[in-house]
């Protein structure tokens, strides 16, 4: 072959690459312009999309097995911080940012950069990250009967998951929690349902408000100071047996559709980004494999259009023991309408696993279509594609003054009254701020991390002071006037307590942290030493009791003793709030969101239930 020949066919081949690039750039902008309607830049970018890529978005991995190559290799779709999984030991916002940018400019590095989404469990604020807000859980919440608190809440949980560069939270938990023997009742709102629905305007506080004219059930996300949210976990998780966490919910279809399901409908109204399916079985059927449910009845008949995720390693579960036939666990959710699968580990095997399935046939490509679509359709509305990576600017929001103020006002309008004075006496609250000694005592006084509760740092929470936030103790020492003598003894004994001339004591117990399944508990005892701190410190002094729990406890025996009783329930880092109501600063207005009960024996009792024959009924709380 000559020169000229040559060089005529290196300027073909230049002239063909030239136009190869050019014709793919002319489908890229389509996608990528972000005047297209959002339908059109699914449609452009899916048909660009191979097998691979397809499933990569379906994938969502946890951010210890997340590399660059892993991201590229993959096309992983999603990455997620597991409860506690942080970059580094009281990570800074900056460092969180500055690991979600890595991950992200590695996702933007592939064939068509797509980019991934973060997500975490901001469940009461960003509360996996150090110095973050830490608001009530959602059981004081509920006792606020506050939905425009709640909704701003959201917002401000948004702005501080966004000062750490991530943009999807996997909240709210709208759980109809009917038994609280189940370790997560404190996540949800109450038992009754039209109090979850209420407290649905979370979502509006997270993604933002939905314009007028916006199409009904799509997801909504209004900008880069919000993020995607998620309605967890469809559904009826919150009412199985004995309260057992991830067990099997035994109720008819009625009972599902008017107690579990009403919230859903709710949030896919209020344009939630996803859902999230829950561990839990539906009349001995798996919910992670529950065609009808999430096809038939999520996606069909409420019309979702956002996309339903499974729960950590939730389609491992699908088999018992777990992950004991994991090809088949793959095929059954995947087939049952889930879209993005948290592996969250074995993305190796989830991937090839549904790669050979839709080869065989046996996952069909148009449920592979539904899923990607409905991935892609929530990261173009909220703007991923546009706005990519972190907002460092957003990184003084972890943790404002004005978020810890919203905090405070929360905590004092969950506090609930359970009892205010003994017979014929006078109430004790609200307390004198002069008195001349005042003793404060119990396991819960001055623990930030117990009156936090799980969810906290890390996943199932932790004693001390295990981020920025001032403790209940704190709290009182700065509201008491300058001369009264505030004494703390966690656990004193009655010579001590007789002979010290206290005018009052506030004793502080209640439940150690805990998450999901670690904490379901059968017998609801206030934990030791909290009852003989109780009767110790009451026998010999006027008191009054803030219990911390993420439920009610059995108090019944001790309820005489106390002169009064107050319900704090996981009230988060503003200990002050506390103080503020105890003190008369501000009245108690909160409200029951669960029926107290006498004994467990009585379990599950809810509002309405014929023989309901509470201690303290749902509603209930005293005012001042």
């Amino acid at each position: 072959m000559g020169t000229c020949e040559t060089q005529s066919l290196g300027v073909l081949l230049l002239l063909s690459w030239a136009i190869t690039i050019q014709a793919r750039s002319s489908l890229y902008v389509t996608y990528k312009d972000p005047s297209q309607p959002v339908n059109i830049r699914v449609k452009e970018l899916y048909k660009l999309m191979t097998l691979e890529e397809k499933i990569g978005q379906m994938t969502q991995i946890e951010r210890t097995v997340a590399t660059p190559q892993v991201l590229q290799d993959y096309f992983i779709g999603s990455i997620l911080s597991g409860g506690g999984s942080a970059p580094a030991p009281n990570a800074t916002a900056q460092a969180w940012i500055d690991m979600v940018t890595n991950f992200q400019k590695a996702s933007l590095s592939t064939r068509l950069g797509i980019p991934m989404i973060y997500g975490i469990d901001a469940v009461h604020g960003n509360n996996n990250a150090y110095g973050a807000t830490v608001f009530p859980h959602n059981i004081g919440l509920g006792a606020t009967r506050d939905p425009y608190l709640v909704k701003r809440i959201g917002a401000a949980t948004a702005l501080e998951t966004r000062a750490t560069g991530i943009p999807y939270a996997f909240a709210p938990c709208i759980a109809v929690c009917r038994d609280p023997r189940w370790g997560r009742c404190y996540e949800s709102y109450s038992e009754d349902h039209s109090v979850v629905q209420a407290m649905t305007d979370s979502v509006l506080g997270l993604q933002g408000d939905i314009p007028g004219d916006y199409p009904r059930n799509f997801p909504y996300v209004a900008g880069k100071n919000n993020v995607a949210a998620c309605a967890k976990h469809y559904v009826g998780d919150g009412g199985t047996q004995k309260g057992i966490n991830e067990n099997n919910t035994i109720i008819d279809y009625e009972g599902l559709l008017s107690i579990h399901m009403p919230p859903f409908v709710d949030s896919i109204a209020k344009g939630v980004a996803s859902v999230m399916v829950s561990y839990s079985s539906w009349n001995g059927k798996k919910m992670h494999a529950n065609r009808h449910l999430i096809i038939g009845y999520l996606k069909e008949k409420l019309g979702f259009k956002g996309f339903v995720i499974s729960d950590w390693q939730g389609i491992d579960r699908i088999t018992y023991p777990p992950g004991e036939n994991y090809t088949y666990s793959v095929q059954a959710s995947i087939n049952a309408g889930l879209d993005m699968v948290m592996v969250p580990y074995n993305y190796t095997g989830f991937f090839s696993a549904v790669k050979s399935l839709v080869n065989a046939n046996v996952i069909p490509m148009k449920r592979i279509r539904d899923a990607v679509k409905r991935i892609l359709r929530v990261k173009f509305i909220m703007g991923l594609f546009e706005n990519p990576l972190p907002d460092p600017s957003l990184a003084n929001q972890l943790g404002s003054q004005e978020h810890r103020d919203l905090a405070r006002e929360a905590v004092r309008k969950s506090l609930v009254l359970l009892k205010n004075g003994k017979p014929g006496s006078q109430p004790l609250l609200p307390l004198q701020k002069n008195a001349p000694k005042i003793l404060v005592a119990g396991t819960h006084a001055d623990n930030l991390g117990f009156q936090c509760g799980g969810w906290t740092i890390n996943w199932q929470g932790s004693s001390g002071q295990t981020t920025a936030g001032t403790t209940i103790l704190q709290g009182i020492k700065s509201t008491v006037d300058p001369s009264t003598q505030v004494v703390f003894s966690e656990n004193p004994d009655a010579d001590f307590v007789r002979s010290q001339g206290f005018s009052y004591a506030i004793v502080v117990v209640g439940e150690a942290p805990y998450a999901e399944t670690f904490g379901d508990n059968l017998n609801l005892t206030i934990p030791a030493p909290g009852p003989s701190i109780i009767q110790t410190v009451c026998g010999a002094v006027k008191c009054v009791v803030v219990l911390i729990s993420g439920r009610p406890l059995v108090v019944e025996p001790y309820v005489p003793a106390m002169d009064a009783l107050v319900a704090a329930w996981l009230p988060g880092s503003e200990g002050q709030g506390v103080a503020d109501v105890l003190f008369g600063n501000f009245g108690f207005t909160g409200k029951l969101p669960r029926t107290w009960f006498k004994t467990v024996a009585q379990l599950p009792m809810n509002v309405g239930d014929t023989n309901y024959d509470p201690l303290f009924p749902f509603g209930f709380g005293l005012t001042t």
